[in-house]
């Protein structure tokens, strides 16, 4: 199952919590079984701006009380960008989520 948020939080913008399809998401969750509520795994998809982890963060935080997993994206170096065009914060994230290697 899939839940679309229909935007991102972005108070410059002047869209704010009450403007994305939340309230929804958090209903389906407590609308869910308890015996299930562990198995759920909630998966940010979500733009890898200011805005998108702002929205990830406020997620999160609404979701703590639920025994729910919430997982993110990875983000890092794309396949076959070059390295030296990559911005300060995609480096560090790549580094954050390295993998080990195996040929």
């Amino acid at each position: 199952m899939f839940h679309v948020l229909g935007g991102v939080i972005s108070p410059m913008d002047g869209i704010g919590p009450k403007d994305i399809n939340l309230e929804t998401l958090i209903s389906r969750i407590s609308d869910t079984s308890p015996e299930v509520v562990p198995e759920v795994e909630i998966i940010f998809a979500l733009p890898a701006t200011m805005e998108g982890d702002t929205t990830s963060f406020y997620l999160y935080k609404k979701l703590s009380p639920f025994s729910v997993t919430v997982t993110t994206l990875a983000r890092g170096v794309g396949v076959g960008e070059a390295l030296q065009h990559a911005d300060e914060a995609t480096l560090s994230r790549s580094i954050d989520n390295r993998l080990p290697y195996e040929a």
